[in-house]
């Protein structure tokens, strides 16, 4: 589904933004860019922006128009200020517009289309024009602050795909799985019983435990619950202590 979402910069000055607005795309996986007449593509600042996301830029779609851009997308949000001249749906939130957009794409798919759904983003200084406002079906705003509302292209970029992305993995059907350490398997109840008797007996042996009533034992043996170590880390601990004590043989592990 991520990929029928399309971002669409129109006439965009800088293309340093071009290169930032495709690494914001790539963190959330959007992977489709087109381009209505840039300034100055393709160029190396762009490529130079994108770091590790200059497969978004390489493959972009350059086209002469908005029109061109958006005529085979069945949904298409035009990231501005409300123009409220317009009588077009409005998203006030972000959210709103990325549960619609996923919510559009699905019932193409159901009724056997792929077709795609674009986010259209104006120029730098002076945004989109009227006239192509009237080229979406939908505008979305982000809301920020109102004395100072203003955000770098690439910025309202991140904000926008991040909540299609949100809006996806939260779908029962997205497969999307968090990814986890690589070592991530518990300790027995018995391996954590063997890394607190050897904690206590080096705590003994160097005189750190001269207040039997201080609790301190028992406050770090708490501790080191609430840290639910791993196997491994518990491992990395009990050579940390065998360390301090090196004529003590080893201990069971």
């Amino acid at each position: 589904m991520l990929s029928r979402l399309r971002i669409v910069l129109v006439q965009t000055f800088h293309p340093g933004n071009i290169g930032a607005a495709a690494r914001a795309m790539k963190t959330m996986g959007l992977t489709e860019l087109v381009l209505v007449n840039p300034r100055a593509f393709p160029d190396d600042e762009a490529t130079r922006l994108a770091a590790g996301a200059a497969d978004v830029v390489e493959n972009a779609r350059v086209v002469g128009s908005l029109t061109e851009a958006v005529n085979d997308c069945v949904q298409v949000v035009g990231a501005s200020a409300r123009l409220r001249s317009l009588p077009l749906p409005h998203f006030e939130e972000p959210d709103a517009m990325a549960e619609s957009a996923l919510d559009c794409l699905q019932s193409a798919s159901n009724n056997g289309q792929d077709a795609p759904v674009a986010l259209v983003f104006g120029r730098e200084r002076s945004g989109l024009t009227t006239d192509e406002i009237r080229c979406c079906t939908h505008q979305v705003s982000i809301p920020a602050n109102p004395d100072y509302g203003i955000l770098n292209l690439s910025q309202a970029v991140q904000i926008l795909a991040y909540e299609l992305h949100r809006a996806w993995r939260s779908r029962e059907d997205s497969g999307f799985v968090y990814p986890t350490p690589g070592e991530t398997t518990p300790p027995t109840r018995e391996q954590f019983g063997h890394f607190q008797r050897h904690l206590h007996e080096v705590m003994a042996k160097s005189g750190f435990l001269t207040q039997p009533h201080a609790r301190t034992e028992e406050q770090l043996q708490a501790l080191f619950s609430r840290a639910e170590p791993s196997r491994k880390e518990l491992s990395l601990l009990r050579g940390l202590l065998s360390a301090l004590e090196p004529d003590t043989p080893p201990r069971d592990r």
